[in-house]
């Protein structure tokens, strides 16, 4: 099984942490539609025949999009792949931008999963964050992509803001467990260089949250979200029902993936490749039969540290059995001996021969994880 990603770079306005790929003007939707399509045919092979599973509209706004595009991209890949008939299809979604006749239309196209860019449910945090739609416009959204029949919901949250409190934070959180929504992905907020955040950082306009505070508000976003009924089966994932984000498990898990789009990337377990970061080098690319893209030919050390980063990062952790299997013996003694102390400690556990990063060594991820990597 692989996945298919399709990166929309459109954006109405640029929220001012982002620094993924996304243009505000709006001209070059219609040849970017048509790239797209033209790309999936020109690259069908990558994938190596593999039955798709999964398919997911990111970006940017996928929502930007007119129900139109939509169906003539899905349309495409329905005649260019094998998809199965239980794929998981996703779009995200800015709330301002979904309305009823909308959500029908996604959901008679195939669309089975909704993605909303909530961030936050106070008012100040967003417009802080330069997010076009308000805390009200979120709740509205939610309810009417329920009422309108989508039963696999998930919003992203944002903490670790230079103004939120615990007060505003323990809101957020009440606010999207009463919503009885199925997952939630929730993010520190991070000063990407480049973006107009990390310039207000710099100028001293704004200051990065304390990191004991932060600690907290990740505490009290897994004590919340556990009390109701959710599972945290990624550090910064939560589901219900086991409704996991199938697409980015696929990711963790090793799975292959064919991205489209302008810097969208590939992974086909040989190889990592990633599109051209810009709307008409892609385009024209795409025109002549010459997809601009760059290609990482992966050794087996990157293989390896790509392993531990994706699986420790999930409640499922690391196979022994598939690590020896890819990596050999000696890799697998390497990433044993580093992981004594983190053992003796509790913050790892060996279970059914897997290792799995423990509820409080979550709080020290990247440190374990730092341990386990493979450097020459």
């Amino acid at each position: 099984m692989a996945g298919i990603y399709i990166h929309v770079p459109f954006c109405k306005t640029r929220c001012i942490y982002c620094d993924f790929f996304t243009r505000t003007d709006m001209k070059q939707k219609k040849p970017y539609v048509s790239s797209i399509c033209k790309e999936s045919v020109l690259r069908a092979d990558y994938l190596g025949g593999e039955t798709i599973e999964t398919i997911y509209f990111g970006g940017g706004t996928p929502s930007q999009l007119a129900i139109e595009d939509l169906q003539l991209i899905l349309r495409t890949l329905r005649n260019t792949f094998e998809i199965s008939p239980q794929a998981e299809i996703t779009l995200e979604a800015n709330p301002d931008d979904l309305n009823a006749s909308y959500i029908g239309e996604l959901l008679t196209s195939g669309f089975n999963r909704l993605s909303m860019g909530v961030q936050s449910f106070d008012d100040a945090q967003l417009k802080f964050l330069n997010r076009r739609h308000s805390a009200q416009r979120a709740v509205e959204a939610v309810k009417l992509a329920q009422k309108g029949g989508f039963k696999n919901i998930s919003i992203d949250l944002m903490y670790g803001l230079p103004d939120l409190t615990m007060d505003i934070w323990r809101d957020t959180l009440n606010q999207a467990i009463e919503l009885n929504i199925q997952h939630i992905s929730s993010y520190h907020l991070i000063y990407e260089t480049g973006t107009k955040l990390y310039r207000l950082l710099q100028k001293g306009d704004v200051r990065s949250a304390d990191e004991e505070l932060s600690l907290d508000m990740f505490s009290l976003l897994i004590e919340k979200l556990k009390e109701a009924g959710f599972i945290h089966y990624e550090i910064s994932n939560f589901a219900k029902d086991g409704l996991v984000s199938r697409h980015n498990t696929s990711y963790w898990l090793d799975k292959k993936y064919l991205g489209l789009g302008p810097s969208a990337h590939s992974y086909n377990q040989i190889n990592r490749c990633w599109n051209v970061a810009s709307i008409p080098k892609f385009i024209e690319g795409i025109k002549a039969d010459k997809p601009d893209i760059e290609e990482e030919i992966l050794d087996a050390q990157s293989r390896y540290n790509d392993f531990i980063l994706t699986g420790m990062r999930t409640m499922w952790g690391i196979d022994l059995s598939v690590l020896k299997e890819k990596f050999g013996q000696e890799m697998l003694d390497y990433c044993e001996d580093n992981l004594k102390k983190h053992l003796q400690s509790g913050n790892v556990i060996l279970s059914d021969n897997h290792y799995k990063i423990t509820p409080q060594g979550i709080f020290i991820s990247d440190s374990i994880m730092s341990d386990l990597m493979y450097v020459e």
